[in-house]
């Protein structure tokens, strides 16, 4: 019996432990988002611009803006939402 009591005591901090893993793991993850993906963002272009379209793949994304100047397409990381390049699309 005492055996038994003891195989239940394990078991049952076991699980106790594997749940605070598990919290810790999601709380961990969920902080390594970059920071601000919630709030709008900000492409900083002159006023009057206006995104057209959106193209992506996995390390970036492609912004066709009009306005502003000419038209031009902004290369975004998707991640972080810095702007890593910029091309202008002549007519």
């Amino acid at each position: 019996m005492t055996g038994l009591k003891i195989a239940i005591a394990v078991m049952t901090t076991l699980i106790v432990v594997g749940i605070a893993v598990i919290g810790v793991t999601i709380a961990r993850r969920l902080s390594s988002l970059p920071a601000g993906t919630s709030a709008p963002i900000s492409l900083d272009q002159p006023a009057g611009t206006h995104i057209v379209s959106l193209a992506s793949t996995p390390d970036r994304l492609a912004v066709l803006v009009q306005g502003g100047g000419p038209d031009r397409i902004l290369l975004l990381d998707p991640k972080t939402f810095k702007q890593l390049g910029e091309v202008q699309v002549s007519h």
